[in-house]
């Protein structure tokens, strides 16, 4: 009789209030194991193999063998028996629906961790022309409508500061909207500005358009004036918040968020957190801890790492609590992994970049994401030329190949995969080297994440209905 072998990989247990809980690696799936299940996960843990008799014999003081052969089923139901041969999961195939143009490399700030390759100060710039936006609206047009089953495609401005060449952003939408409407596919707008160029005239625009708006602030002035100066040095937080209040005063289209940079000095989310969205009102807040700048001097550390997640704990205890009164905090990062969780993500590739996005540079090169425009990365294709698939499969096959690599045996691999390729390729040269730096701390925070979930899933499972499903509906 064939020997039975747990893949010991695909599993990981927690345990919450005396119960234990399987977190089924492959799917994000969560399993509370009853007597039996327990007993015969360990059983097969501990033998170094052992056949279906031999493992009802171990139990049969305590089950019969039927309740083994049922737990037998449903672990080989999901896998958890199978021993697989390594494969290379085939390569995503959902088509271009997200294009990233970087509208000017010029900047009116002079923020010290800024990581854009091709940054510039507001007078050397370099512009996109509006041939180039048009010529990029139509290659996103004729990729989404190859895409089965899309009716949808994703336009972000991106800079340097995008608003220095508004001018353009007007005119590609406008071509966006007319060109989609004559091809049945809706085209969304999105775009990441400092916000010290707003006025009530582009707010208004831009609520027209219906954007997806994210402002960059790093909290109160204290804390964002550490970094995002002005090219003369001075602090830009008394503008922000100014032209902030307007901005959520009048823009309804859809929810506003910010995003937060974390660097040496600034690693107070909780502080940071009460301010974005309790006295601005920000609709959710966003962090990324800074590890892989060109200077180190705005690095995170080790021990500065350690403090950031451990803000991130207490405010993802704040989440929970809210969500048991069935509302949602605004915290970005835990909203992310709630949503991760209920819908049993299953990251092959840590993002879009490349499968589903591209980002367009001045000259009209597509490269594999905003980051990496004026990098040495090297180009994917060009808007006149079209996207070099080959050069692409080959990026994403090297992705997708997690032989060699911690990824391959961690237990949240599917919910990481590897980490950002630009913060890899800004720490190694490397694009697909992992994230080793934040492997540990990372799972502690799945892991604390998970408890979050089983937690609001036990007591106001609703809130899941009320706050991740939209989200998913309109994503």
């Amino acid at each position: 009789m064939t020997a039975l072998r747990l893949m010991a990989n695909d599993v990981h247990e927690l345990h919450r209030d005396g119960a234990r809980v399987m977190f089924h690696i492959p799917t994000s799936a969560l399993f509370e194991l009853d007597a039996v299940s327990g007993a015969v996960l360990d059983r097969l843990r501990d033998g170094d193999g052992m056949t279906k008799d031999q493992l009802a014999r171990d139990l049969a003081g305590r089950f019969s063998a039927g309740e083994v052969d049922e737990t037998l089923a449903e672990l080989g139901r999901i896998g958890l028996l199978d021993e697989r041969a390594r494969t290379i999961p085939p390569l995503p195939q959902h088509g271009l629906t997200t294009l990233v143009l970087n509208v000017n490399t010029g900047c009116n700030l002079s923020c010290s961790y800024c990581y854009k390759e091709d940054l510039a100060a507001p007078a050397q710039g370099e512009r996109m022309d509006l041939d180039t936006a048009k010529r990029s609206i139509d290659l996103l047009l004729a990729e989404a409508a190859g895409a089965t089953g899309r009716k949808k495609a994703n336009l972000v401005f991106f800079g340097g500061e995008p608003l220095t060449n508004m001018a353009l952003i007007r005119a590609a939408v406008e071509y966006a909207e007319q060109a989609g409407r004559a091809q049945g596919i809706e085209i969304e707008f999105s775009l990441t500005t400092n916000a010290t160029l707003l006025t009530t005239e582009i707010i208004d625009y831009f609520n027209a358009h219906r954007f997806g708006l994210t402002i960059s602030m790093d909290g109160p002035r204290a804390l964002h004036d550490k970094n995002r100066k002005t090219v003369g040095g001075q602090g830009t937080y008394d503008v922000v918040a100014e032209k902030v209040r307007l901005l959520l005063s009048r823009y309804r289209a859809r929810p506003v968020g910010a995003r937060v940079t974390l660097t040496p000095g600034v690693t107070d989310v909780r502080a940071i957190h009460d301010h974005l969205r309790g006295e601005l009102g920000f609709f959710e807040v966003g962090y990324a801890p800074a590890t892989a700048g060109d200077d180190a001097l705005f690095n995170l550390s080790e021990a500065e790492l350690a403090e950031v997640f451990a803000g991130f704990k207490a405010l993802g205890q704040d989440y929970l609590e809210a969500a048991l009164a069935g509302h949602n905090n605004g915290f970005g990062n835990m909203h992310q992994l709630m949503t991760d969780l209920v819908l049993g993500t299953r990251k092959l590739i840590p993002c879009g970049a490349g499968v589903g996005m591209l980002a367009v540079d001045k000259d009209g090169d597509l490269h594999l994401c905003h980051r990496f425009t004026g990098s040495g990365l090297g180009h994917f294709g060009s808007v006149d030329a079209g996207i070099d698939r080959g050069a692409l499969e080959t990026f994403i096959s090297g992705a997708l190949d997690r032989e060699g690599r911690g990824c391959s045996s961690c237990r949240i691999r599917n919910l990481c995969s590897g980490g950002c390729y630009h913060e890899s390729y800004a720490r190694s040269g490397d694009p697909l080297n992992p994230t080793y730096h934040y492997c540990d701390i990372l799972r502690d925070w799945v892991d604390f994440g998970i408890e979050i979930f089983l937690r609001i899933n036990a007591q106001n499972p609703s809130f899941f209905d009320h706050h991740v499903m939209p989200r998913r509906a309109t994503s």
